[in-house]
């Protein structure tokens, strides 16, 4: 892409907070975008072919939104940890296989997108996040979902797509949960928590295409709990 033509966007993105640059061929992090960490709020760089994101990232004190979406991304430099404002990280479809310590930072963020990526081992320390409200994993590599997930804050958690044959009953105590996508793993019905139907306060819980047929479910202890949560819901945003 020509300097005319990221001048432009350039000077479009000062007024605006926005720069937005997707499927350009772009194959790292434009340094000129440094000019802006003053103005900038929304960055979007999909669809490009960058393998990663510099330690400058982290000057960009003003950002709400950061989207890499379809790139080559292998890994997030520890200054990401800086970005306090940010809301929202999308980084699906990377080649992504494990976040650094310092995401546990990012203490506005509400929404990290991961699905897609090379993550084999459920991200520890995410348990800071207070305002996380969606965690998407699904179409990775995950084993298995530890004791630690009950820290999570999230809303919604999306592991669809993934290789979980176990699931830890911690799950059942994160205290904001509500939906839990579990569809297309390895989970046997006798590695179902049962405290997840009955003391959760989820009123999701997707887990069509495992090593059991859903309606199994029904013999679980705990199922009618669940079952009077999941008809609650779907009565308010009837």
């Amino acid at each position: 892409m020509g300097n005319s033509a990221l001048k432009s966007h350039l000077e479009t993105s000062q007024k605006t907070g926005v720069f937005q640059l997707t499927a350009k061929g772009l194959q790292e992090f434009p340094e000129e975008l440094q000019r802006l960490t003053a103005n900038l709020r929304t960055v979007d760089l999909s669809g490009n072919k960058i393998e990663l994101l510099p330690a400058s990232v982290g000057n960009f004190l003003q950002l709400k939104s950061l989207t890499l979406n379809s790139n080559k991304l292998t890994g997030l430099p520890v200054e990401i940890g800086k970005l306090k404002k940010l809301e929202t990280l999308s980084l699906n479809g990377n080649r992504i296989q494990q976040l650094p310590p310092t995401v546990g930072q990012l203490k506005a963020l509400r929404t990290l997108n991961l699905a897609g990526n090379q993550i084999t081992e459920f991200p520890l320390g995410l348990g800071t996040l207070r305002q996380l409200n969606l965690l998407d994993l699904s179409r990775n590599s995950i084993q298995s979902v530890p004791a630690e997930v009950s820290d999570l804050q999230a809303i919604e958690i999306n592991l669809n797509q993934n290789q979980i044959s176990v699931l830890s009953a911690e799950v059942s105590r994160c205290p904001r949960l509500k939906v839990l996508r579990l569809e297309e793993n390895c989970l046997e019905l006798s590695s179902i928590p049962q405290s997840i139907l009955s003391e959760s306060q989820v009123s999701l819980f997707s887990v069509e295409g495992n090593l059991f047929e859903v309606k199994n479910l029904r013999e679980l202890e705990g199922y009618e709990q669940y079952m009077e949560r999941f008809t609650a819901t779907k009565k308010k945003f009837a």
